[in-house]
């Protein structure tokens, strides 16, 4: 239980500290949708790649980053699979917890979700 609530402050420090924590984007979303419900990742965990899905946003201007779990930023690929699906590439990641930040100026959205390599 205590290791769960140490991860639980490291994840939610590492959030804070790179202005990631999840809120509701200013002009593009209706109250009732929360950024939670509209960005899903598949599979996860994931093994050579993960399939980030954003509802109601287009994902010709959302930028995504892959920061591990301590914050440090990873190098990744990415592939614009449909309007609003991109295609992250984790092969060449360690195992592990990391984070996704997904973010886009138009709509002032951010958010980041965890996700395990394995």
């Amino acid at each position: 239980m205590r290791l769960v609530k140490f991860f639980g402050i490291i994840i939610i420090g590492c959030m804070a500290h790179l202005g990631l924590a999840q809120s509701q984007p200013e002009n593009s979303y209706s109250p009732e949708v929360s950024a939670a419900q509209s960005v899903e990742l598949f599979p996860n965990p994931a093994v050579e790649y993960l399939d980030v899905t954003i509802q109601h946003l287009p994902v010709g201007k959302v930028r995504v980053a892959v920061h591990n779990i301590l914050g440090n930023p990873m190098p990744i690929e990415t592939e614009i699979i449909d309007e609003h699906r991109i295609r992250v590439r984790v092969k060449d990641l360690a195992a592990g917890y990391y984070l996704l930040a997904v973010k886009d100026d138009d709509s002032k959205f951010k958010g980041a979700f965890k996700f395990l390599k394995r």
